[in-house]
Formats: C-alpha cells, structure tokens, sequence
C-alpha cells in the first residue's frame, strides 16, 4: 500500500532521520521497546517519535499486549509514502529540522561523501576543485538567541544567493551549520 503525501507538513513528521529508521524498521510489525532496543535509544524518545508518526498517519496500531503491568503497543508503517514532487523544489529544504543535531550530522557526512568523490575525480584528471569554506566562532547569551541568528542568517544568505544566482552558471551547494564548540584546555579538548 502507498500513501501519497502532499503536505509540507507531514513529510516533515517523517523525514526527520530518527522518524525514518522508524519508518524504516516499522516494516515488520515492532513495539516501542524493540525499537528503542534496536536503535539504543531511550523507549520515552522513541514513543515521541512514534505518536508524531501515528498522529500523521505513517503508523498504525496491529495489536496490544498485556505485558507486566502495563499495555504494549505493537505498530508498523501504515504504507510506503510517495511524496509529491511537487514538494521537493527549493522550499522543501525549509522543512527539515534545522536545529535537530542528527540533521546536521546527515548533511556534514553528506558533504564529506560528495566533496572527496569530486576531489578524486579532479586530481585524476590532473583539475583543481574550486571550492571556498567559511568558518568562524559566535557566542550566544541566550538559547533562544541562536534561533534569532538562524533566521538572520538564512535571509543575508537569502539575499546574497539572490544577488548571486545565475539560472545557467555552475552550480554550488552552501551548506552553513553550527554547533557547541569544543572547549580548549591546556590538557586538550574538553568535549563539553
């Protein structure tokens, strides 16, 4: 069975890279706890994931077992989902979890995987791959306030994109994260 997904808002609830194991391993009729099981992860983070899939649609409830005290709840992946391709131009990139750390982690691994295969084929070909990095420090007095930047940096980024982007140039791929920098110590790095 397929369920065709139009809704930003819903494929959001199911992409996000935890749902999607969920998902993923949800193929074959599964409880909270062998998910938290399998995936080492605590059972209360895993019914959370769960109740936003159930809530969406993307999980169904098969059975219910009594077990020590308490109701276990068996599910699985109500369908496969086709998304609209609609959803997957520009604005779909606005929907994935930009502050959720697994997101980062995807992208960061994603552009590792993307830049050394294009560095092989360029040094195989004698090229040089043009490319530019930006880094830098920000200290926030406040959590809220790296929401705040975030939004102030997607518009300069926005802006400058717009002043920039050229339908028939080459194209790039500006990919701008942050997390908790890792305190220096003079033992060495404090992973804080």
């Amino acid at each position: 069975m397929q369920a065709y997904v139009d809704e930003p808002e819903t494929v959001r609830i199911a992409l996000s890279p935890i749902r999607r194991q969920l998902l993923e391993l949800l193929r074959e009729p599964s409880s909270a706890t062998q998910l938290a099981a399998a995936l080492e992860l605590p059972r209360q983070r895993v019914n959370y994931h769960l109740k936003e899939l159930e809530k969406a649609g993307l999980v169904e409830l098969v059975e219910q077992r009594q077990r020590r005290g308490f109701t276990e709840r068996i599910l699985r992946a109500s369908a496969t989902i086709v998304v609209d391709p609609g959803l997957m131009g520009r604005a779909f990139t606005a929907i994935h979890d930009q502050y959720a750390a697994e997101h980062l982690v995807e992208v960061a691994a994603g552009t590792v995987r993307d830049v050394a295969g294009m560095q092989r084929k360029a040094d195989a070909a004698g090229k040089r791959l043009l490319t530019f990095t930006l880094e830098t420090e920000v200290r926030f007095g406040a959590p809220g306030d790296v929401h705040r930047f975030t939004d102030a940096l997607t518009e300069a980024v926005r802006q400058v994109v717009e002043a920039f982007d050229t339908e028939d140039g080459r194209p790039y791929r500006l990919i701008a994260g942050g997390h908790p920098a890792v305190r220096r110590t003079e033992e060495g790095e404090d992973s804080r």
